[in-house]
């Protein structure tokens, strides 16, 4: 009554049903980095400086201001390309389509800010604090925006005298 093909049948059916039911045992895991990170002594960083050492690894610039250090995103708000800091043109630019973002002369208020082509806001910046053990603390987890008027809420910025 049941032959060779429908037992050939039934059988693919429970090892296919098999496999998907081990799939499923083991889902798809997606390992990211930690939103929050430790980066150092406020004293490793120079007065008016743009630091990219964190560029690559995390997409972030730590800029200190004489007063401050603020974290700035390195993520252009067009694409999601990398702007790169332009230290002689004081600007950061993006090679993708020619966003531009102000840089640190104009003072900490004006950092970040779009000033040319297609980018519709500006930069954001993370969250910062100081750990129990002096070092400074990057949330990139925790974003504040300029066009929002977050640039003075607590964490948007670490004092520092």
């Amino acid at each position: 009554m049941f032959g060779f093909l429908g037992w050939g049948a039934v059988l693919t059916s429970l090892g296919v049903g098999s496999l998907a039911f081990v799939r499923f045992m083991y889902p798809r895991v997606l390992f990211e980095p930690p939103t929050e990170f430790k980066i150092g002594r406020p004293g490793e960083y120079g007065p008016m400086t743009v630091s990219d050492k964190w560029i690559k690894a995390l997409r972030f610039w730590l800029v200190r201001f004489d007063d401050r250090f603020i974290a700035l995103s390195a993520t252009c708000t067009h694409l999601g390309c990398t702007p790169r800091y332009l230290a002689t043109e004081d600007k950061f630019k993006c090679p993708c389509h020619g966003s531009g973002f102000r840089g640190i002369k104009l003072g900490w208020q004006n950092l970040g800010a779009n000033f040319e082509g297609p980018a519709p806001r500006p930069l954001e910046r993370y969250a910062l604090s100081l750990a129990d053990s002096g070092e400074i603390v990057v949330n990139k987890g925790i974003a504040f925006r300029i066009e929002k008027g977050q640039m003075d809420k607590p964490g948007a910025f670490l004092p520092y005298a």
